[in-house]
């Protein structure tokens, strides 16, 4: 259950008005919350007006139930109720302090007269919604500060009002027994134990919704929640993104995606996180920070070498609709409407892996391994004297310097493809004629092998180039359509060497990468001698 609009509400240094509680009201039903509680209707004239506009104004689903809060005190009792006339369905929310602390230093009370505060408040609720028939009506009972209070004693005030409320009454009319960790003041085991031991003594636990109510004063109010599910209750009233009092509520948008990531169905929809977020923030005033559980702008974001390197790898082997199993990121972004755009960004802590998938991602260049090594180096350097993160533009500004444009050390332009033709020689045979400039001048090379490949490799052996091997792969340029990038690799007598070329024809393409992978190898004094 959501308590923004109440429990959050009260929290903020600014007030929502009704028409941002409208709003906020209105994209928690769109969310999937069933039951929501609205108001504290009779703390302000603002809070008792928006009850009354959510009914009167025809704003409440036929199956969504709203819920308001009172003290035990008469005429806030009255007033509540009026605050709710007409509704087809509600909740009505009692609390009073049961904890040692509290009865002594507070209220100046007794365990008898704070037993005899909870049942007379009770009765009374009683007498008022069995006058009104026309709504449904349910009872929640919050022994306030029961995470601070001997168990025997909540037992007790939680038994006596169940007695009152549920006497006559069928079993469908459940009473709610919220249970609170008012103040948090112990670990989250501890609170678990306390709601288990009541799950197993009370009365009427069969009629029972048992609740929990967490707030998150040691920062272990995530925990608790799931720990206290576990140990028997049925339902958590918390804030989105952990909104309340002090350090706040149960953050309901965390213990909603951590039950989604162990498979079991929260029954609320934050497929589209950011829109949430965004509401959120505007009305509450207050940001969601950039290392909030599922929801910062950072969660999903690796800088680090080791760890962008698992993701993407995990990424490479990901298939559509299978299980989910990426390193390091325990929830498909996309299952919340985040891109994948933002997983890797680089800066001086990144390794070739970050670098590779953004030059990747946004320019669908797949780098082999050893180009990744040599190019990370390079981005490393631009890394290290800015200080700054590296986007991907930069990476391909990087890539294109190193690649792409002529060496310092070429500036002669050893091998510069001038034109080429193919042709078949016979059936089996295709012939391949290229027109270079080799170390400054000017020569025709003619090759035939099996194919272009066999006849490309060919014609490097030809020009004395002791190729073992030589391969290349062709990718797509996403950003200009025609045109792709050749990433050619070879190994000759000197080792190994890549080249790229970017050009509209494909066998062109092919055959000035290779040159440029081994125009690489060529010393810098045999080019100068050669010009």
């Amino acid at each position: 259950m959501s308590t923004d609009l109440r429990d959050g509400n009260q929290s903020l240094i600014e007030p929502m008005s009704i028409a941002q509680k409208l709003r906020f009201f209105k994209m928690l039903v769109q969310i999937g919350f069933r039951e929501i509680e609205v108001a504290f209707p009779s703390a302000s004239d603002t809070e008792f007006q928006f009850v009354r506009e959510l009914i009167s104004g025809g704003h409440i689903p036929d199956d969504v139930t709203i819920e308001v809060l009172t003290q035990a005190r008469e005429d806030l009792i009255r007033r509540t109720i009026d605050a709710v006339e007409g509704a087809k369905s509600v909740i009505v929310h009692l609390y009073n302090p049961v904890s040692p602390s509290f009865r002594r230093i507070v209220f100046g009370k007794s365990r008898a007269e704070i037993l005899a505060l909870a049942s007379t408040g009770t009765q009374l609720i009683r007498e008022l919604t069995d006058a009104r028939p026309a709504t449904s009506w349910r009872y929640e009972y919050s022994p306030e500060t029961f995470s601070m209070a001997e168990l025997d004693f909540s037992l007790e005030v939680c038994d006596a009002v169940s007695d009152i409320w549920c006497a006559d009454r069928h079993s469908e009319t459940d009473i709610i027994i919220n249970l609170p960790a008012t103040v948090e003041v112990s670990t989250p085991n501890v609170y678990a134990d306390q709601i288990e031991w009541m799950h197993r003594h009370l009365k009427r636990r069969a009629q029972t919704v048992l609740s929990v109510h967490p707030h998150n004063d040691r920062g272990t109010g995530i925990a608790a929640a799931e720990l206290a599910l576990m140990a028997g209750a049925d339902r958590v009233e918390g804030c989105l993104f952990g909104n309340g009092e002090r350090t706040g509520n149960v953050d309901i948008v965390t213990l909603a995606l951590n039950l989604y990531t162990q498979g079991i169905v929260p029954g609320l929809d934050f497929s589209d996180i950011d829109a949430v977020r965004a509401v959120v923030e505007g009305i509450n005033r207050i940001q969601v920070h950039p290392r909030h559980p599922y929801a910062g702008d950072l969660v999903h974001t690796a800088f680090s070498g080791s760890h962008q390197d698992a993701i993407r790898k995990g990424f490479a082997q990901q298939q559509p609709d299978q299980f989910w199993e990426v390193p390091y990121l325990p929830i498909d972004p996309q299952d919340i409407g985040r891109s994948y755009d933002a997983v890797i960004r680089v800066n001086s802590q990144s390794g070739k892996g970050g670098m590779s998938y953004l030059l990747e991602q946004a320019y669908g260049i797949s780098l082999p391994r050893r180009m990744q090594i040599a190019l990370s180096r390079e981005v490393q350097k631009v890394a290290d004297a800015t200080g700054a993160e590296v986007s991907a533009d930069t990476v391909f500004q990087v890539f294109s310097q190193v690649y792409l444009q002529t060496p310092h050390h070429l500036a002669y332009q050893a091998h510069q493809v001038l034109d080429h033709r193919t042709s078949p020689s016979d059936a089996a045979q295709l012939s391949l004629r290229t027109d270079l400039l080799l170390h400054g001048q000017p020569r025709a090379v003619i090759a035939a092998g099996s194919g272009f490949h066999d006849a490309c490799q060919q014609m490097l052996n030809n020009l004395g180039f002791k190729v073992q091997s030589a391969q290349w792969t062709v990718m797509p340029d996403k950003n200009a359509h025609g045109k792709v990038y050749v990433i050619a690799e070879i190994h000759t007598d000197q080792g190994f060497a890549c080249g790229v070329a970017h050009h509209q024809d494909t066998e062109a393409a092919a055959i000035s990468a290779v040159f440029a992978a081994v125009s690489a190898q060529i010393p810098q004094p045999e080019i100068q001698a050669a010009a």
